[in-house]
């Protein structure tokens, strides 16, 4: 067993704010008040989400902002019953997706190794592996973008994934893999906090 530092935050590059802000005061908001999302706050988390790391460089991620009116309306029927009334009512919604053609940037993002994008043209189910692996850990770092733009998330994986890309995505290019409601936590936005794994538990040394 790996002795656990007592202070831990003492070894830590994050002030104490920007610690609470990203990670151990962040929670899943369920619902938000009316203060709009602003167009220049979703132009700043896409510019730290572009800059989570992907295999290749490959940035796989896609972002559908789904505005309220006949758009939304289409979304929330998709939704799974209990996330519905939410996601209606969220000042901004996401629906985060991998790009399946993902391959046709390679050149651009990944000039070292232009024949790449070759490989994964004919490698149809690799290439599907790799989106949705880089995508998701793309995502992972969209949802701290949101939390650093003062705002809070409210990712979820309940809702019929097929239904959101026959509805968004027609062409069958992007798949979605989450969707995310964005704004400010409104009235008992949060669940109670739920226990985390301690150190010993998930972490092995060799």
């Amino acid at each position: 067993m790996t002795e656990v530092l007592a202070n831990y935050e003492d070894v830590l590059a994050l002030n104490d704010d920007a610690r609470r802000l990203l990670f151990t005061e962040a929670r899943t908001a369920n619902t938000f008040t009316d203060e709009p999302v602003t167009d220049e706050q979703l132009r700043a988390i896409f510019e730290l989400t572009k800059w989570a790391p992907t295999s290749a460089n490959t940035q796989p991620l896609r972002v559908l902002y789904v505005s309220k009116g006949e758009a939304r309306d289409r979304l929330v029927e998709h939704m799974a019953g209990g996330n519905q009334a939410k996601t209606a009512s969220a000042p901004a919604v996401a629906v985060l997706a991998a790009d399946l053609g993902f391959h046709e940037h390679i050149p651009t993002v990944f000039p070292i190794k232009p024949e790449m994008k070759d490989y994964f043209e004919a490698n149809t189910e690799g290439r599907k592996q790799h989106a949705m692996l880089n995508a998701t850990l793309q995502a992972g770092y969209f949802l701290l973008g949101v939390r650093a733009a003062g705002l809070a998330a409210g990712p979820m994986t309940g809702y019929d994934a097929d239904g959101v890309d026959k509805e968004f995505f027609p062409d069958g290019r992007w798949k979605s893999i989450m969707v995310v409601n964005i704004g400010h936590p409104g009235e008992n936005a949060w669940f109670g906090r739920l226990p985390r794994l301690e150190y010993d538990q998930v972490v092995q040394h060799v």
